[in-house]
């Protein structure tokens, strides 16, 4: 399958991070309640962002059918502002893989819960999730797509933690190298609570763990 060609991306290297703000959060009902350690990113850095990776994604594909799949749920707010900022024609559609429910550390299991209905062979496939974490669910769906034949297969990531050791397919789009801390907001959930957030913030966890938890 013929890829396209290589272009570095251009991305936040470090979280926007806000202390002074998070102070007030206390405030934000949205929250529950739920201690804030800081804004990670807040949401005029993430507008900012979404529309360079929506010139970006632009200027990769000037030709061919272009797909643009979003990995549901979490990519949801993410897709919707991105693809607004993308000046092409294009299709969207959506899959399902569950990774892990309440909890905060991941299964290890990946189930497709929906499959996409659009043909997939010959068109661009865009991938598009929010946050690159364990990577086990991206090297799954990577491989179930690649065996549909499309004329290129690129990913999307809203952030990416830099610790999946065993990530076989990196993000060719990225919008921010992400800490390695529990993020919610901007369709990021705990157990499906805080995705209207329209900025990431990191959460205290009640025992704070050395290492964050892992989701996908």
């Amino acid at each position: 399958m013929p890829r396209l060609p290589e272009r570095h991306y251009i991305h936040s290297m470090t979280a926007v991070s806000r202390p002074e703000g998070a102070a007030g959060l206390s405030a934000d009902p949205r929250l529950l309640g739920r201690a804030v350690k800081r804004i990670a990113f807040d949401a005029p850095t993430i507008q900012r962002r979404v529309r360079e990776l929506g010139a970006e994604i632009t200027a990769a594909y000037p030709d061919g059918d272009l797909l643009v799949l979003g990995l549901l749920k979490g990519s949801f707010v993410f897709l919707a502002d991105l693809v607004r900022e993308i000046g092409r024609p294009l299709h969207v559609d959506f899959l399902v893989a569950s990774s892990y429910g309440d909890a905060t550390e991941s299964s290890g299991l990946v189930r497709m819960v929906y499959d996409p209905a659009t043909t997939l062979e010959g068109k661009h496939i865009l991938l598009v999730e929010d946050i690159v974490d364990s990577g086990r669910t991206l090297n799954k769906l990577v491989d179930l797509l690649k065996a549909r034949a499309p004329r290129s297969l690129e990913i999307c990531a809203m952030l990416h933690k830099n610790v999946a050791a065993g990530l076989r397919h990196q993000p060719r789009f990225v919008g921010f190298d992400a800490p390695n801390e529990f993020l919610v907001g901007y369709g990021l959930d705990h157990a499906e609570n805080f995705r209207h957030l329209p900025y990431v913030a990191s959460l205290k966890q009640p025992d704070t763990p050395s290492v964050a938890p892992s989701r996908r």
